[in-house]
């Protein structure tokens, strides 16, 4: 028989000194609670109840086994207590492993509000730029990138979408001339990962369908923020993700090209060995880092809709401005005449 079902059987024997009431205290029969006492006896080697027709006494080694057996239920029924906590309330270490470079310019901001959310857990973050066994390492929540998963056992949810872009600094594309095409990348030094880490080979979608190219790298680098800082110093034009040039974007220090054309989106998942029995603490991270990134990408959207405003915008302008070119050599050569005027409105976004 269970042998921890027979020390709380006998404890309530012995605190009721009856085998009567200790069976309908715990809802068995007297026959199991007999049973459940002898047993232990049996195993002990050793009495642990004086019988008599009246009345139930323990022996002396009854009464030692009892003192310490109380212990060691109180102990079990502490643990359970905690176990049952932590998997209702978050607390203790989470630990997390990230891409090194969508760790340092992404993950940083969602685990410290979720740490000021919920001080009772502390995260211990792992960056690595590797294959990942969440289970065998230990991890109780990973970001990975979709298209490196290759373990079945896991389950995933989506967090956020990352896009390539193709830039490069105001002096480079000064010096160098703005590649609007493809096909134009062949002819500059180009900033991007080897092709253990990605392929040399780019796809691209645009208004003639889809395009590969394949440019020369100037430099290759295993780490995309190191391919950033060659960018940044105008060493070529760049391939890099969204999520890692985004301010330099937004303040001017790179800018984007390629404007009609797109690279393949990177679907960036959160990964988690288990839906069942998860503890808090990993199912309140996986929620706040989802609602993180789902906030993150509302402004990521409005920006890219201005841009492509104004890039309609630059091009009805620019055609404008043709137009009226045009116009001003007809009047060189032909008499004047009564022109008629014509608007273009730039489109706006709501």
């Amino acid at each position: 028989m269970n042998q921890l079902q027979s020390m709380r059987v006998f404890v309530k024997v012995a605190d009721l000194g009856s085998f009567v009431g200790a069976a309908g205290a715990l809802d068995l029969s007297t026959a199991v609670v007999t049973r459940h006492v002898a047993d232990l006896e049996a195993r002990l080697g050793t009495r642990l109840l004086n019988r008599t027709t009246r009345r139930l006494s323990l022996t002396e080694s009854g009464t030692t086994y009892l003192e310490r057996v109380r212990h060691i239920l109180d102990d079990l029924e502490g643990v359970e207590q905690m176990v049952v906590a932590r998997n209702h309330e978050p607390v203790g270490t989470l630990r997390i492993v990230a891409p090194v470079v969508f760790g340092l310019h992404s993950l940083a901001p969602a685990v410290q509000s979720y740490a000021a959310r919920y001080p009772d857990v502390v995260p211990d973050v792992t960056l690595a730029d590797r294959q990942v066994d969440l289970v065998e390492e230990g991890f109780d929540v990973g970001i990975m990138v979709a298209r490196h998963m290759r373990t079945a056992s896991i389950v995933t949810r989506r967090l956020t979408t990352g896009y390539m872009t193709v830039c490069a600094t105001p002096a480079y594309l000064a010096q160098h001339g703005t590649p609007t095409r493809p096909v134009h990348l062949l002819k500059h030094p180009c900033l991007s990962r080897p092709a253990e880490h990605g392929g040399e080979e780019r796809v691209f979608t645009g208004p003639e369908g889809e395009v590969r190219v394949r440019p020369v790298n100037a430099i290759a680098a295993n780490n995309t923020e190191m391919l950033r800082q060659f960018a940044l110093l105008g060493m070529g034009v760049a391939i890099l993700p969204s999520y890692l040039i985004g301010r330099d974007l937004a303040s001017g220090r790179l800018v984007p090209l390629l404007g009609d054309y797109r690279l393949p989106q990177i679907e960036i998942t959160i990964a988690y060995p288990s839906r069942q029995h998860l503890p808090a603490k990993v199912r309140t991270f996986i929620d706040h880092l989802v609602a993180h990134f789902q906030q993150a990408e509302e402004p990521a959207r409005d920006t890219r809709i201005v841009a492509v405003a104004n890039s309609v915008a630059d091009a009805l302008a620019e055609a404008g401005d043709l137009a009226v070119a045009a116009a001003q050599r007809g009047v060189t050569r032909r008499a004047p005449r009564t022109s008629r005027a014509r608007t273009v409105a730039s489109p706006q976004v709501g």
